[in-house]
Order: structure tokens, then sequence, then C-alpha cells
């Protein structure tokens, strides 16, 4: 309403927006999935544990706030934290599967999507019409006179940590010594079997860490924006992610950048339907969608060598 109110100038207002509001459940799970992936295994089940970390980010917030009595400024975060450790179990569960005898990565991911989304549209049935109290925002548009920009400029913390955890992440693959420990197994299993590193074990916490992060993105969806629980609000946002960790090359600032450039594809849609353009809207509101497949079709060439990819990623266990 408000770029409707602005005219063709609200179109930009209204990307922006939602490119600072719709990047940040990617961001989160793209991170995971790096992490995941750099050490040499690939988690598509992230899918079902973003459904899962928002049911049980907006059922705890819920709760806390309206049957045990919590306040409304710690119940979400609260939620979020019961998000990230529901994501944790489904990880423990990812790792342990995909890490037995000749199993494949593929295989394991598929069924963790069917399990995590099941565990979440059951349990979230009596969370769907609920009201929970929602994360606080840090309102950076203030010192405009305008509503519009002031609406636009609200950006929630987990967004700023998000942020944040990009070049913290890519120090820690770059600089420390468990980050070698993760790009060797990564990489190379025997030279980290060499250098006396339990793959195994650095692999359970890479996958653990990153639904933990993926978690959180599912709170992000229903705690921020778009603030609400119901069984279609990831809308494939977990399996994007992968494309997206594709697109940028495993490197975790690239995937901050990435995250942006996808929140923004996806806001073009919404954005020009509230100044009057309905033609074409929905190949505007599929862009993500698009993006995904063609980084897919780009990248899928057996002619091709992905720089930056990981070199044991997708391989069967023995």
């Amino acid at each position: 309403m408000a770029a409707e109110a602005l005219g063709w100038w609200g179109v930009p207002l209204g990307i922006l927006a939602g490119t600072l509001r719709g990047s940040a459940p990617f961001l989160f799970v793209s991170l995971g999935e790096c992490l995941t992936e750099k050490s040499g295994k690939i988690n598509l089940g992230l899918e079902g544990t973003l459904l899962t970390g928002a049911m049980s980010a907006y059922a705890i917030s819920y709760l806390a706030s309206d049957k045990w009595g919590i306040p409304t400024t710690i119940s979400p975060w609260l939620g979020v934290l019961v998000a990230g450790c529901a994501g944790m179990i489904l990880g423990f569960i990812h790792a342990w599967l995909s890490q037995q005898p000749k199993v494949n990565d593929i295989a394991v991911g598929i069924a963790m999507i069917i399990f995590g989304s099941g565990i979440a549209f059951f349990f979230g049935k009596a969370f769907i019409q609920p009201k929970a109290p929602q994360l606080p925002t840090i309102d950076l548009g203030n010192w405009s006179t305008m509503p519009a920009l002031q609406s636009a400029l609200k950006i929630s913390p987990l967004f700023i940590f998000g942020v944040l955890l990009a070049p913290l992440m890519a120090w820690f693959f770059n600089s420390t010594r468990w980050g070698l420990f993760v790009r060797a197994v990564g990489d190379s299993p025997d030279a980290a079997l060499a250098m006396g590193v339990s793959i195994k074990r650095v692999r359970m916490l890479c996958i653990i860490a990153g639904s933990f992060l993926a978690g959180i993105g599912g709170a992000c969806l229903s705690l921020y924006y778009p603030g609400l629980w119901s069984e279609s609000i990831s809308s494939g946002q977990g399996l994007m992610a992968v494309a997206l960790v594709i697109f940028a090359r495993w490197n975790p600032i690239q995937c901050l950048w990435a995250s942006l450039f996808f929140g923004g594809a996806q806001a073009i849609g919404p954005a020009l339907q509230s100044v009057g353009v309905d033609q074409g809207r929905y190949l505007f509101n599929a862009m993500p969608y698009i993006l995904t497949l063609l980084i897919m079709i780009i990248t899928c060439s057996p002619k091709k060598t992905l720089s930056g990819a990981p070199g044991a990623l997708g391989t069967i266990n023995g």
C-alpha cells in the first residue's frame, strides 16, 4: 500500500523492503548449507528443517506468552532458540543416516524433507489461527518523515546477526584450525585421516550446526516476515538455498550477496502488483524459482568444474 501511495517510486522502495525482509531466511539456510557442504556432505532436507523451525518458533512464542506467562519481549527469542534446537535434532538424524555405509546424501535428504515437513504440519495445525508475538525490529528509517520509508527500513536483529555471521564464517574457514579440518574433510578425506581428523565427527558437527542455522531461518519466516505460520510458508526456500550455495561458490561472503539477490528477486512481483501491474505477475512471482532452475542448468554441465566445490561433495559412503 505504501508503494501504491508513492506511485512508481514505490517500486524500488518495495523491492528494497522485500530484500531486507525476505533475504534473512535465505541467508541463514544458505550459510548452514555452506557449512555442511564444506565438510563434503549435502543436506537437501533443509526444506523440512526450515518448516520445522518456523512451526517450532511460532508455537513456542505463542505458548510462552499466552499459556506460560512469559513476557512478549522474551517469548519470540525463546521461539528462535527452540527453532534452532529443533533444527539440530533433525540435523543429527540426517548426519547419522547419511554416514551409514552405501547411503546416498540425496536419498536421505528427500526422506528428511518428508519427515521434517510431516512433523511441522502435524504439530502445527493448532497454531495456524492463533497470533504469536513477533520479533522486534530495528527502525533504521526514523530519520525520515515518510511512513513508507520508515516501514521499508524496519529490519530484524536476526538479519543483522546473519550479516555479521557471513564474514565470521569466512574467517573460520580460512584462519582457524577447526576451519582447516572442515575444509580438509570436504576436499580430501584421505588427507584429513592422515592428519588424525575424525571425518564422521567433523561432518556430524557441521551438519548439526548447519541445521541449527536453518532452524533459525525458519524462525525468521514465522516471527518476522511474513510473520505467521502456515503449511506453505517456506515456498521451497530450503531447496533454493542449495542452488544459492552453488551460485555463491561455497563462499560465505558471497552467500550473503546471493541471499540479498534472491530476496530482491522474490520482492519484484509484490512491488509491481502494489502499483497495479498485474500482467505477468505470475512470472515475476516465480523469479526465485527461475533463478534456481537457471543455476542448476548452468552448473550441471559435465564439462565444467565448479571453482570452490569441495572434492568429496556428493560421494557415497563406502
